[in-house]
């Protein structure tokens, strides 16, 4: 419990309404989008980077627990107070400081959501490329700390490749600003990719400045339906195997093509096993000839049929689908495991084949759906937390799914982070050595390990 004067420094701080204590309110901050949650005793909303500062520095002074916070999407655990203190909640830093179409860079505050700095990029015939399914909803400050995905990644990279340089708050209240608006580079170590996927063990990200492209001249979005999956998982290793770079490759099985239509009823393929919502971008001369090719390799490996939107608005209902899945999870169980093992894309099939196994195995549906274009896979086990042998039976599927990635040579995560979810894996990716290291660092920024504890290197135990 944080003492009564404690609470009144926090409100002389960012003001007395931005300080919430009531029960109500500590429960809506308990949690993320993972089925895990744990009270914080306070939760706190500045309004700028000072009161952040401030913040941490009253923390700092009294070995409080601090649990940085955006949007609450986050799908590993990474925004849930597992050792209560204090959440601090940026979603009031919400200002688009630079918006420089001659530079092509964006500086925003951690707050802003994702949607608003793609659409004012958009503005301007820019465009800000990492678009996870969250987008409308999820920070850059939180895609910036779990180095968010997206769509898009498998040709123009995830966060990491568009970060230039950050302003964060460091463990002990003090303020550090990071790379450069040229081209990210620093001399000596890149403290901008340390603090990068993070996930707020090291710092908290309080503004980021961003890299932004031109947008592409022309695209042309396709539809590729499949009667086996393991055809689909063999198209992308087969397209991208010829050269060809799409901008989009996701893989959906039939669980998720059931659950979407019934949550959206866009006119969906029901009956297929698997589909391809693929996307071509770039000249026009270019993307007429990919997209040719694409069509052809769909048909060669198995492809029912291969539809090419005809319009803008076509395209975008094809994507309502696509960005409908998470929330359409619910149409299957009300509680699940959201991986996103990644894998070679030459390995995509096998992976695939891998959780069919595990999902017949131990009974329980298995969403496969995922960024497949660049191996970032998103094996969803779904379950009912009420049905104790179930939850049991999950946790064992988890455990198959994790190392079934490691031996195909992947990462417990492309883009959801470590959070506590995954935590108790990551020593087997990194190895002792290298799980040691993660320590060092940690221990060397927050000695008193108060910035988001319990969470990657710091895991404690079993989660509740």
């Amino acid at each position: 419990m944080l003492t009564s004067s404690v609470i009144s420094e926090l409100k002389a701080i960012v003001g007395s309404g931005y300080v919430l204590t009531d029960q109500e309110d500590l429960i809506i901050y308990s949690n993320d989008a993972t089925v895990f949650n744990h009270l914080p005793a306070a939760v706190v909303q500045p309004a700028n980077r000072d009161e952040v500062a401030a913040v941490v520095k009253v923390a700092a002074a009294r070995n409080i627990p601090v649990t940085p916070r955006g949007a609450g999407t986050c799908l590993s655990g990474g925004a849930v107070p597992l050792k209560g203190g204090i959440v601090l909640d940026l979603a009031r830093l919400n200002k688009i400081r630079t918006l420089d179409a001659a530079r092509k860079i964006v500086v925003a505050e951690a707050g802003v959501v994702t949607f608003e700095i793609t659409s004012q990029a958009a503005k301007l015939g820019l465009l800000y490329p990492p678009d996870p399914s969250s987008l409308k909803e999820s920070t850059i400050g939180g895609n910036v700390a779990e180095c968010a995905g997206g769509p898009k990644g498998v040709k123009y990279g995830i966060t990491r490749n568009f970060v230039l340089g950050l302003e964060a708050v460091l463990p002990d209240g003090t303020i550090v600003e990071t790379g450069n608006a040229v081209d990210g580079d620093m001399c000596g170590p890149d403290w901008t990719m340390l603090i990068t996927g993070s996930e707020g063990t090291m710092a908290i990200v309080t503004a980021v400045t961003l890299r932004l492209v031109p947008m592409p001249e022309t695209k042309k979005t396709m539809l590729a339906t499949f009667d086996r999956l393991e055809n689909a998982a063999k198209t992308v290793s087969v397209t991208m195997g010829a050269g060809i770079i799409p901008t989009t490759l996701e893989l959906m099985d039939n669980l998720s093509i059931v659950a979407v239509e019934k949550a959206v009823r866009i006119g969906l393929p029901v009956e297929a096993a698997g589909l391809l919502l693929i996307e071509v971008d770039g000249v026009p001369s270019t993307v007429e000839e990919n997209a040719r090719r694409v069509s052809e390799i769909c048909r060669e490996c198995g492809a029912m049929e291969v539809k090419i939107a005809q319009s803008a608005a076509e395209a975008e209902d094809l994507w309502v689908a696509r960005r409908a899945v998470a929330k359409a999870f619910g149409q299957i169980a009300p509680c699940k495991f959201a991986e996103d093992s990644t894998v070679p894309r030459s390995l995509i099939p096998l992976l695939v084949d891998k959780c069919l196994e595990i999902q017949k195995k131990y009974d329980l549906p298995m969403v496969i759906v995922g960024h497949a274009g660049d191996g970032s896979m998103h094996p969803t086990i779904m379950f009912d937390k009420r049905d104790k042998d179930a939850v049991a039976r999950a946790e064992k599927a988890l455990d198959e799914v994790h190392i079934v990635t490691l031996e195909l040579g992947g990462t417990l995560s492309g883009e959801h982070g470590i959070g506590s979810a995954k935590a108790p894996y990551l020593r087997a990716e990194m190895g002792p050595v290298g799980y040691k290291l993660g320590q060092d660092v940690k221990a060397a920024l927050d000695p008193q390990g108060i910035m988001n504890p319990g969470k990657m290197f710091n895991y404690e135990g079993a989660l509740h």
